[in-house]
Parts: structure tokens; C-alpha cells; sequence
């Protein structure tokens, strides 16, 4: 199953602009396929404004974020792997989504739990009832 974080990068910048808010993208800088302005990275990260107003060629795509944007006055192209967003949120109030280090893959089941279609799992016990007068 691929993952679901670049539709819900894509979902949430639809929502944000739609209700007039600026949208910000919160970066993790450490892979080399990350092409962002090195001199505005903090701890590792940087916030990018991926506005409408802010961006020229905006693509939020199923791998990559990428898009020219100028940098103190500098027009500089930005490839952001969508793995390497941490988060996309609006500025004026903080809503939006925060992403886990994992991609989207579900948990392992539990070893020594068995379960089948018909019933729970074989080592899950069954409540007990008492009646108390």
C-alpha cells in the first residue's frame, strides 16, 4: 500500500488555503536528496512558507514537494522528499499535522495471538461475570 502522506500534505494545503491561512511546512534537512537554502536551517529543520504568494510552480507530489521560491531575494529551486516532511501546519493558528518518523506502515501482529475470522484470539480471555446482591 503506498503511503498516505503526501494526500494528506496535498489535504491539508487545500484546507488551509481554502479558509485564507498561510501554509507552512516543517522540514527534516538531513538527507542529501533534501534542496532547501542551507543558510536558514536551525537544528537540522526549516520552516518553509509554501503559500501560493510565497511559491512559483508549487507540486506536491506522491514523492516529492518541489517548487521556486526566493531567498533574500535569491530565486532558488526547493526538492522536499515527501519522507523528509515533518509536518504542514498554518501559521496564523497551528492547525494542521504533525507526521510520525514511521511511513505509514501498520503494526506487526503480536507473536503467540492467533485470531480467526469466526472468533478473538485463542490466548484472549473471556469476561467473568458475578452477581452481586
Amino acid at each position: 500500500m503506498t503511503s498516505s502522506r503526501p494526500y494528506l500534505i496535498r489535504a491539508l494545503y487545500e484546507w488551509i488555503v481554502d479558509n485564507n491561512f498561510t501554509p507552512y511546512m516543517l522540514v527534516e534537512t538531513a538527507s542529501e536528496s533534501v534542496e532547501v537554502p542551507r543558510a536558514f536551517v536551525e537544528n537540522g529543520r526549516i520552516i518553509l512558507n509554501i503559500s501560493p504568494e510565497a511559491t512559483h510552480s508549487l507540486v506536491l507530489g506522491n514523492e516529492a514537494v518541489t517548487f521556486n521560491a526566493r531567498f533574500s531575494g535569491t530565486a532558488m529551486d526547493v526538492n522536499v522528499p515527501v519522507s523528509s516532511v515533518i509536518a504542514i501546519y498554518a501559521r496564523e493558528n497551528g492547525q494542521g499535522m504533525m507526521f510520525g518518523d514511521q511511513d505509514d506502515t501498520p503494526p506487526e501482529p503480536t507473536p503467540g495471538r492467533s485470531s480467526d475470522k469466526n472468533g478473538p484470539a485463542s490466548d484472549v480471555k473471556r469476561p467473568n461475570l458475578k452477581i452481586v446482591k
